[in-house]
């Protein structure tokens, strides 16, 4: 056990910006050695919230950068409830070979969660995504890796990037993960629902912040405890959970970005994902990806569930290089494609699905088939 006594004099005398010293927090016990290194290891930023409802709130956000600047580079966005702390197992795994930089979102992980009043929207993060690659890491030439709520921000973002002529950086890939990207196919659990529910909600959340904290056990499980009841994150759940109400009512909107977007997309999903089953990647595919000109590719891992960069860091990581080193076929090269890597691949690996070409068989050189028999 751990404590952490921040002081922001101490800032002030030694010309270090505050963030640096993650004055977020003045009295924070830590149980997990894995969730403080990982706060030490970030910094902060200022963002200004251009949420009308906000009055131009300003909050600090949460980063980290991991591996060499000179190399590709990679931004990862995370989903809900959780923070970047749910890339902790992957990112090992890259850091070797990408630049790569994580965030939290407002209300989520390191970052400020106010809970007076406001408004934890999807557009908002997807502004501040603009603001974090262009300003804070200054990102040029990047792939994006996006799971859950960040889906909904990742395709947000990637509207707005298609429509600046000048956005002042290139998007080169675009990956998307398992999420409730389309809501009318999702399976959602009753604490979804209740976080809704004015009287409920509250309720919940109350009982929750009293539970007892778990401080021992499993290392990773003890580190998402630690970051859930840093700056009161149980609190914001309830306020950051209403990002479904936007997410219904703009999904087919984000939706046609992809279709419209030039950017290769490798859509990578866990089988076992019992709240965003797998007939949501089916739909999204056949819909929006299918038939696009530009390169898609539609992945099944087997043997992960929601969190595949958790459930098997290393099969994404397999997916992550693939894509990135141009290892995908192109349309009229996938078939063989999939009979040799499928032929090879591991157990846990990722399953490469191929477009749908429906059209009607033709067998050249085969016998001919009538009513009658075969001639």
């Amino acid at each position: 056990m751990r404590q952490i006594k921040l002081v922001s004099l101490l800032a002030a005398w030694l010309f270090i910006p505050t963030g640096a010293l993650l004055a977020q927090d003045d009295e924070f016990t830590f149980y997990s050695e894995l969730a403080e290194d990982w706060y030490r290891g970030g910094d902060y930023f200022e963002w200004t919230s251009t949420t009308v409802n906000n009055n131009n709130a300003k909050l600090d956000i949460f980063y980290r950068t991991f591996g060499d600047s000179s190399n590709p580079q990679l931004l990862i966005v995370h989903g809900f409830p959780n923070s970047s702390f749910d890339f902790q197992a992957l990112i090992p795994l890259l850091e070797d070979e990408y630049h790569i930089a994580v965030l939290d979102f407002p209300g989520s992980g390191f970052s400020d969660k106010p809970l007076n009043g406001f408004s934890y929207m999807l557009e908002d993060n997807a502004r501040l995504v603009d603001y974090f690659v262009r300003e804070v890491v200054e990102f040029d030439d990047f792939a994006l890796f996006t799971h859950d709520r960040g889906v909904s921000i990742g395709l947000a973002f990637l509207g707005h990037y298609l429509d600046n002529p000048s956005p002042g950086y290139t998007l080169n890939y675009h990956f998307l993960s398992n999420s409730g990207m389309f809501l009318p196919l999702a399976n959602l659990v009753p604490f979804q629902f209740v976080l809704l529910d004015p009287e409920r909600g509250p309720e919940m959340i109350a009982a929750r912040r009293a539970a007892p904290r778990v401080i021992e056990g499993d290392p990773v499980s003890v580190g998402y405890a630690d970051i859930f009841k840093f700056n009161d994150g149980d609190s914001a759940l309830l306020h950051v959970g209403k990002y479904l109400l936007e997410r219904a009512e703009n999904e087919f909107r984000w939706l046609d970005n992809l279709p419209r977007s030039s950017v290769p997309v490798a859509y990578l999903w866990g089988l076992e994902d019992n709240v965003n089953p797998i007939r949501i990647p089916n739909y999204v595919w056949l819909t929006y990806l299918n038939e696009r000109e530009a390169q898609s590719s539609f992945w099944i891992l087997p043997t992960a569930g929601h969190y595949p960069q958790r459930d098997n860091p290393e099969a994404v990581a397999k997916i992550v290089r693939t894509a990135l080193s141009g290892g995908v076929p192109d349309r009229e090269s996938e078939n063989e494609f999939m009979r040799t890597y499928n032929s090879r691949r591991e157990a846990d690996d990722g399953v490469y699905v191929g477009h749908s070409d429906v059209r009607k068989m033709e067998f050249p050189g085969a016998v001919r088939y009538t009513p009658e028999g075969y001639q």
